[in-house]
């Protein structure tokens, strides 16, 4: 059985320090054998598919978050005692509304595996997330250094100097209601844990990580965001139909507005206290706010475009990769996922459509944060980069491995009202092959979108790949891109056809287009047409009497396959 070396209680932060610096309530120590003081070496998600030589897999000093097991469940022993014989310093479980088994709690105290359990109410990729920081902010000296760390520890609240969620989760303890941090345009910054189900305006907010613009105007032009501006006392807006009481305060340093708190009523009325937590909270978030607009934000930013700067053929790739976060010298693929409104495919309006369009944006953003979150998780060493509903991951690619991003994939599936297509192009060998990857991740999109597109509304549904799999359809892609400009130019039986179903709403290029995918079957390509086979014979002949579409010329063929697959091309997304 594995066994923590005791040397790495020197260099790497203890499960004790990183549980005392997540939010209060969101985890809850069940068992632990060996105590909360042994070493931590990272937090990774479980994944009970993963590989292993000869029936063993090593998680030394790990905390596995077991996603969509239950204490109570039959399959939380041996995800415990898997655990354990790995060496994982701990493994998360969700709680649910009954208690671990006894069986269970035998288990955990026989071995060396401390086990944990998630709160209800508390989201996976947020513990993820809230784990992931205070493992950084919680290493030894000699293990920041090594890593890479943050700076010294702030006095304030026992926060480490940037601590922006740990900040909004200990002010909504001392007001007793929910806290959003925001910038002074309105985005969002961090948030407080959701203990209840947030009010309409805090959920939109949350989603799009930034206040509505309507919101923002209708705050201007009432005169609240001048008073706010322009005092340092808490300044209240009441109840109304949309948003519950909500409580707010500029955070200032000396005549510079950095931000300001915004506390909310959470399922019941905000503490009695809550302004003079407010008006503490305000003076201890200075430094905090200061930091992150020097840092975080920056650093991020600049982090990001050095990822897009590698995707288009750096002029010093090695610099760039290291602004990037890239390893020089290692192999990687380039993961392309997009997000869009369910609602929005299988339409004629294309990408987009359907639904309210802020709550739609709202819904495709929350999904990338989620997949980059993931992505984060999934692998040391990816990399993340956004372009308006595009995420961009590069996946390092292990030794001899053809499809590093195939496991991430799959958490790109089964988001509810929004189709996810995500792609993986090859794998590049060194930094100039990043281009050639991201071309072919992003063909692989195209490809899906094209066949989601093709789909009746309720077969608009998300979709993965690697380029491998539809490399064929990523070809002819290719080929049509580039015979689209010459073929605009030109005229003929075909594309007076298609001007015609444009003006008159007619059948007769969907017609000629069944029949060619079918091989000529008549019988079938009316099937797919819904149609009578006499009325698709009809349609085909007028076809050719009216605008000389004879399909027995096979000239005419390949000229009606490439004009109607460029012609739907362009009614999908026009």
């Amino acid at each position: 059985m594995p066994t923590h070396e005791p040397d790495r209680r020197d260099t790497e932060p203890s499960l004790e320090q990183i549980l005392g610096l997540i939010a209060p309530g969101m985890l809850d120590v069940v068992v632990a054998p060996l105590g909360t003081r042994v070493p931590v070496a990272d937090v990774a998600l479980h994944d009970p598919g993963e590989e292993r030589d000869d029936g063993a897999w090593a998680a030394s000093g790990l905390i596995l978050l077991a996603v969509g097991v239950e204490v109570a469940s039959p399959e939380a022993v041996d995800v415990l005692r898997e655990a354990d014989r790995a060496g994982a310093a701990a493994v998360v479980m969700r709680r649910g509304s009954r208690g671990p088994r006894a069986v269970l709690l035998e288990a955990a105290g026989r071995g060396r595996t401390a086990l944990l359990t998630r709160r209800p109410g508390q989201g996976w990729t947020e513990v993820l997330g809230r784990l992931r920081t205070a493992l950084v902010h919680s290493a030894p000296p000699r293990y920041a250094a090594l890593s890479g760390g943050a700076d010294g520890v702030d006095a304030v609240d026992g926060l480490r100097l940037g601590d922006l969620p740990g900040l909004a989760n200990t002010v909504a303890d001392l007001v007793g209601g929910a806290i959003t941090i925001e910038d002074p345009q309105s985005r969002v910054l961090a948030y407080s844990r959701m203990d209840h189900e947030p009010d309409p305006m805090r959920r939109l907010t949350i989603l799009g990580q930034e206040v509505p613009r309507w919101r923002v105007v209708e705050l201007r032009e009432s005169g609240f965001f001048q008073e706010l501006w322009s005092t340092d006392d808490v300044v209240r807006r009441p109840a109304d139909g949309r948003s519950a009481e909500r409580l707010a305060i500029a955070v200032r340093h000396g005549s510079e507005v950095l931000g300001s708190i915004w506390a909310a009523a959470d399922g019941r009325p905000l503490a009695e206290g809550a302004a003079a937590a407010l008006r503490t909270a305000a003076r201890a978030a200075v430094p905090h706010l200061s930091h992150h607009r020097t840092w975080g934000r920056a650093a991020a930013r600049a982090r990001e475009e050095a990822v897009h700067a590698l995707l288009d053929g750096a002029a010093h790739p090695e610099r760039t990769a290291h602004d990037a976060g890239i390893v020089r010298g290692r192999p990687y693929a380039v993961l392309v996922a997009e997000a869009y409104d369910s609602r929005a495919l299988g339409t004629a309006a294309g990408p987009g459509a359907g639904g309210d369009g802020e709550q739609r944006v709202d819904a495709e953003q929350r999904v990338l944060d989620v997949l980059a979150l993931q992505a984060a998780a999934y692998r040391p060493g990816c990399v993340t980069a956004r372009s308006g509903r595009r995420l961009y991951v590069l996946v390092p690619a292990r030794d001899g491995e053809p499809d590093p991003g195939r496991t991430l994939l799959a958490t790109a599936r089964s988001v509810p009202h929004t189709a996810v297509f995500a792609g993986v192009g090859p794998v590049a060998v060194d930094l100039s092959g990043l281009p050639a990857s991201r071309d072919a991740a992003e063909l692989v999109v195209r490809v899906l979108w094209e066949r989601a597109a093709a789909l009746p509304l309720a077969g608009a549904v998300s979709a993965v790949a690697v380029f491998g799999e539809v490399e064929t359809d990523a070809a002819v892609l290719r080929v049509l891109d580039r015979v689209e400009p010459m073929w605009d130019s030109l005229s003929g039986p075909v594309h007076a056809m298609a001007e015609h179903d444009r003006a008159h709403g007619s059948e007769y290029g969907a017609s000629v287009a069944a029949y060619l995918d079918a091989f000529g079957d008549t019988g079938t390509a009316a099937r797919r047409l819904n149609v009578h086979p006499n009325t698709l014979r009809y349609r085909l002949r007028r076809a050719r009497e009216l605008f000389g579409v004879d399909l027995a010329d096979p000239s005419v063929r390949l000229l009606a396959d490439i004009g109607l697959r460029l012609a739907t091309r362009s009614t999908r997304h026009g």
